[in-house]
């Protein structure tokens, strides 16, 4: 039997708005998917999942119709399922070690982990005693989040420090309304609140405050900033009005409400091309239709089979008219008098040898240059972590990339320092960040057990 396909909002609606464009699944629909698992005796699914999560445990309750119990079972390892149930990339992670993908699809483990985020009883939660530990926490995305939840429900008093004015880190600027509603991240923050963590915005750390000062006042600190350093291609034209780093074409987005009366506009655009494949190049591009762009390129050098971005997020894409140039690639960007962009200038691809990653290298084609008409050009080419830590301390061991460098439980050549997320690996996903926060406090509970 196929999963239960999760219903869409119409894509000629899509492109109007901002609305969330994965509609759930209804409590008929949960409980008809949640019955094609299997309960397998090994578990496949869990050891797949970077938190590991009880997953059979979890769907399992579904089908009794409990969803305060599958929800239970999945916050023991994961606080935010409402999240991950939406942003994580469960096809290479825990569904694709499904045993049904032999015969049909793979049980939609994400679809159903969302479903129970969305439904389920919110019960007050009982604040822990504290325990006299407290904690610093840089950076409130996904490994501080989910690092914060643990320590503070087991009684240490924790303190977030946030760079921006509101907390969230990349699923706040970074991930669009239409994949991420924001009041459900604000509705998970506010009850980390409710359970002895406290939340200092707009201060950032090795600037207002250094790391060091930290250490004076608190037990331990844990590192969970990110990597918001846009990359570009150091191509002719970067500096010219009209060219984004995805960064901070999202974040005026998502965070500044550029799409909305905002004091941080974006310019008009009509004729807009993305440079990427990822899952931020279809964030970037899809947001660029939103706001009423007539012509919208994704600009990529390899094949679409190549392409990172989640198999999801490439399908609604195609579906809302985003005109997909693979085997392209940017060598110029071009002005016109008043230095706005007028112009991309590419050069075709083709497919040589696979490279380190595995992946075929594209060559260019020779005497293949031509012109693109575009007004907005936004490089969505990953990201390096923010150097200003690494320039303001010398308590951490950083690696030649600007990475943090830690052990098998995430903790930092500082004994009191611990560190995770894309900091530490480059950046990555929702999940894995989430994971790294968890590690990281499971070991700092057990070393003050000792």
């Amino acid at each position: 039997m196929s999963s239960v396909k999760m219903k869409l909002l119409n894509e000629n609606l899509r492109i109007t708005s901002f609305d969330e464009v994965a509609l759930g699944y209804s409590k008929e629909e949960a409980i008809m998917e949640a019955k094609r698992c299997l309960n397998c005796k090994h578990k496949p699914c869990v050891s797949a999942c970077p938190v590991g999560i009880d997953i059979p445990g979890f769907i399992k309750k579904i089908k009794e119709d409990d969803i305060n119990g599958a929800y239970d079972i999945i916050v023991k390892d994961n606080l935010y399922p409402a999240i991950c149930g939406r942003v994580c990339p469960q096809e290479t992670q825990c569904e694709s070690k499904c045993i049904l993908r032999i015969k049909s699809d793979s049980c939609a483990i994400g679809n159903l982990e969302r479903f129970v985020g969305d439904n389920h009883t919110y019960k007050e939660l009982k604040k822990p005693c504290l325990n006299g530990k407290k904690v610093a926490v840089i950076g409130s995305g996904p490994a501080g989040l989910s690092f914060s939840a643990i320590l503070a429900n087991n009684g240490y008093k924790v303190v977030i420090y946030e760079a921006m004015h509101k907390t969230g880190g990349v699923l706040i600027y970074g991930i669009p309304q239409f994949r991420l509603p924001k009041s459900i991240v604000a509705d998970e923050i506010a009850r980390l609140e409710d359970i002895n963590c406290e939340i200092i915005t707009n201060c950032v750390i090795g600037k207002s405050i250094m790391l060091e000062e930290l250490l004076e006042e608190y037990d331990y600190v844990f590192i969970g900033t990110g990597a918001g350093l846009p990359k570009f291609m150091n191509i002719k034209g970067e500096s010219y009005n009209g060219v984004y780093s995805a960064n901070e074409f999202l974040t005026r987005i998502n965070l500044m409400n550029a799409r909305l009366d905002s004091k941080t506009p974006l310019r008009e655009i009509k004729n807009v091309a993305v440079i990427g494949g990822g899952n931020v190049a279809m964030d970037a591009i899809r947001s660029a239709k939103r706001l009423g762009a007539e012509n919208t390129y994704l600009i990529y050098r390899r094949t679409i089979n190549e392409m990172p971005a989640r198999k999801a997020e490439i399908e609604h894409a195609l579906e809302e008219g985003i005109e997909f140039l693979c085997l392209n690639n940017p060598i110029s960007i071009e002005k016109d008098t008043f230095n706005n962009v007028k112009s991309l200038n590419l050069i075709k691809m083709e497919l040589g040898d696979p490279d380190e990653s595995g992946r075929r290298s594209p060559v260019e084609i020779k005497n293949s240059e031509y012109d693109l008409k575009v007004d907005t050009v936004i490089m969505a080419l990953g990201n390096y972590p923010n150097p200003i830590l690494k320039n303001s301390t010398k308590l951490i061991n950083f690696s030649k990339w600007g990475t943090i460098e830690v052990d098998e439980n995430n903790k930092t050549s500082h004994e009191r320092i611990y560190a995770g997320g894309d900091i530490v690996t480059g950046a990555a996903t929702v999940i894995l960040a989430m994971g790294a926060g968890k590690k990281a406090a499971e070991d700092i509970i057990k070393r003050d057990k000792l």
